[in-house]
């Protein structure tokens, strides 16, 4: 989706700071939902944002929210109530989106002295609260961490002037609303409101009108474009054997004009195994899923934004947040569970104007709910094509050159790799719950899966030794104790004859 009016963002009311760190970066024009959000949102008004994934909504709520807040540089900064204090508060479903949206912000505020937190689960309690204690003018997070620090009174949100919703959807479908409502109630009344989802579910609905003042509804789509799934995104799907999918997407990564890539999976195994694959293959891949801790999730990230691997193997947790554009290719691995879980894998790719390709495999058993996902979005190829690693259509479809095999050439082993990103140690429950994990991204049980097996033989082995000295030992005491005479009875037509020791005999 692009912008044709040649408007640029030195033509909204934003402060010259916000406009030049956005022409730092290279950005100038602002993409429809952006174009429509910003005269409402910096008159104060409250918004219902509906866009697909992938079209800028970040930008089109973060550039207000930045314009509006004062930071420690600004005049009347001292005049507040208490600086400091929180001014802007948003709310994201997933750590990743958390991290995301405090990143872009970070960038359009460079040369501001506004400053901005992002509060999430994962991490130690520590360097969070010494933030806020510091202060901190934008938060972004996720709703669980922000209630914790609230409940202990480190979050202070009496001075919010403005509320930010974002993926609201996503937040239904994860259960939080309940919890949002909660941040809802501890914020003024006196606000201004945003929310910003791609569907817009009854519940959804019914939280906007109980908590925003006359919203503007917003809904930036391309008239041309009427289909649930960007235009911008081409769709492939093909039937698989699921014992060849492994080569098969091994030849599809050598695809031509492939450039960073996302693969879906339903299972955190299944992401730990496929990415150690691919690695032993020889392709640059990390895994991103559940069983990680929050370092090793963002190191994953990090490696693959910045270009060490180009390769993500993902469960769902990673189908929101990923904002990169340079995403060429999403391979769902195994079929969606549903249509909505379908549109948030495919649109990490074709974001911000840039084309993409989707790439679906369905296994036989997946079939069915293929069908109804394909029904639900109106795509076209119902019936997925039967497809093998070495079918010609196959390498028509994705450009893949003529001879290649599952494995990359050596001369093609340009990325540095997942080790040469750092990952921090971030403590929080997830180093206690994986304290045992490699220092790597990906999973460390498939990294360490032999040795690991090895280390149980061992113990195991240690153990029955341990058990067989032990038994040992208590025979061998056993056998110093004095053994009490056992007395034998005969009898001879049913009458005691003789009672005596057994070694009188």
């Amino acid at each position: 989706m692009t912008n044709t009016n040649q408007e640029t963002f030195a033509d909204f009311d934003l402060r010259p700071e916000i406009v030049q760190a956005l022409a730092d970066q290279g950005i100038e024009q602002p993409f429809p939902i952006q174009s429509m959000t910003l005269p409402i949102a910096l008159s104060d008004q409250d918004i219902i944002g509906q866009a697909k994934t992938g079209t800028g909504k970040t930008l089109g709520f973060g550039l207000p929210v930045l314009d509006k807040v004062l930071g420690p540089k600004d005049d009347g900064y001292h005049d507040l109530a208490i600086p400091g204090a929180p001014q802007a508060l948003i709310v994201a479903p997933t750590r990743e989106l958390a991290v995301q949206v405090s990143k872009d912000l970070e960038g359009a505020a460079k040369h501001l002295s506004a400053r901005i937190g992002a509060i999430y689960g994962g991490r130690d309690y520590e360097p969070q609260i010494r933030g806020l204690k510091k202060g901190v003018e934008v938060i972004v997070g996720t709703p669980g961490r922000l209630i914790d620090l609230m409940k202990q009174n480190h979050l202070d949100l009496s001075q919010i002037h403005t509320v930010v919703l974002d993926e609201a959807d996503e937040m239904l479908d994860l259960g939080f609303l309940p919890d949002v409502e909660t941040l809802l109630q501890e914020v003024p009344q006196q606000r201004q409101t945003m929310l910003f989802s791609a569907t817009m579910p009854g519940a959804v609905i019914t939280m906007a009108r109980r908590y925003m003042v006359q919203p503007t509804h917003i809904s930036a789509s391309d008239p041309e474009d009427d289909s649930l799934v960007k235009r911008d995104i081409r769709q492939l799907v093909y039937r698989a054997h699921h014992m060849d999918k492994d080569e098969l997407i091994a030849r599809a990564l050598q695809a031509r004009g492939r450039g960073l890539t996302i693969i879906f999976t339903r299972t955190k195994r299944t992401a730990a195994r496929l990415a150690e694959e691919l690695e032993r293959r020889g392709f640059a891949a990390g895994a991103l899923h559940g069983d990680l801790g929050q370092g090793a999730r963002e190191q994953a990230l990090r490696a693959f934004r910045n270009g060490k691997i180009d390769v993500l193997v993902a469960t769902d947790v990673a189908a929101r947040g990923i904002d990169v554009e340079e995403v060429t290719h999403v391979f769902n691995f195994q079929a969606p569970e549903d249509e909505k879980t379908y549109l948030h894998r495919v649109g990490r790719t074709g974001r911000a104007g840039h084309k993409g390709i989707a790439v679906t495999l369905v296994d036989w058993e997946d079939m069915t709910r293929w069908k109804l996902i394909a029904q639900a979005l109106e795509i076209e190829q119902v019936e997925p094509v039967e497809t093998y690693s070495a079918s010609p259509h196959l390498y028509e479809d994705l450009d893949i050159p003529e001879g290649t095999k599952g494995r990359l050439p050596k001369s093609q082993r340009t990325r540095a790799g997942l080790d040469a990103e750092q990952q921090e140690e971030l403590g929080g429950p997830d180093r206690k719950r994986r304290g045992n994990q490699s220092g790597r991204g990906r999973s460390s049980q498939s990294r360490g899966r032999g040795r690991g097996r090895q280390r149980t033989r061992s113990d195991n082995s240690g153990s029955r030794s341990d058990n067989s000295e032990k038994s040992q030992e208590s025979s061998s005491k056993s056998s110093q104790k004095p053994r009490r005479q056992r007395t034998r009875t005969r009898r001879k037509n049913g009458q005691v004859v003789d009672r005596g020791s057994k070694g009188d005999s």
